[in-house]
């Protein structure tokens, strides 16, 4: 079972609400980004959302836009958010971490060898916000296969099937 059900199943067995915070890996710097993490832990957060900045990010709001511009200013990379990620791994084992981001620089990297670093790290999963299910046949058995969370986007007018 993955962290991240695990946490789901904890949070309803005791009534609770997630709470899911969102930050951008590397803003302001990517040494602060791991304190961040630690300290949205100490203030309740069940489940990290770690946004990985890209440089054409098209489906940002002008504030995560900003952000991702500070981080990839401060020189951060996917590799260097997956190294937060592993650092963040050596003191907290537990609070689930999701990644989410565009497909480029996963496809940059290689799919299965993204999946493959990001499973080494502690990611627990991938919320890609450019690519729906019916066109995740590339992303979706490799982060299976690396035990990795696939999450995608619903909108308020999808359907049941879906």
């Amino acid at each position: 079972m993955s962290r991240i059900q695990t946490r789901f199943e904890h949070l309803q067995s005791t009534g609770r609400k997630a709470l899911i915070p969102f930050i951008t890996a590397g803003d302001p710097r990517p040494d602060v980004t791991l304190t961040l993490m630690h300290r949205l832990v100490e203030a309740g957060a069940d489940i990290i959302e770690l946004g990985v900045p890209f440089s054409d990010p098209m489906a940002d709001g002008p504030i995560i836009q900003k952000a991702g511009e500070r981080a990839l200013a401060a020189g951060i990379t996917l590799v260097g958010v997956l190294e937060i990620v592993r650092q963040f791994r050596t003191q907290d084992e537990a609070t689930p971490v999701v990644l989410m981001g565009y497909f480029n620089p996963i496809e940059a990297m290689g799919v299965d060898l993204f999946a493959q670093r990001a499973a080494s790290a502690g990611v627990d999963g991938v919320l890609t916000v450019d690519v729906p299910l019916e066109e995740a046949s590339e992303l979706l058995p490799a982060l299976e296969s690396a035990g990795i969370d696939p999450i995608f986007l619903l909108s308020p007018t999808s359907d049941e099937q879906r």
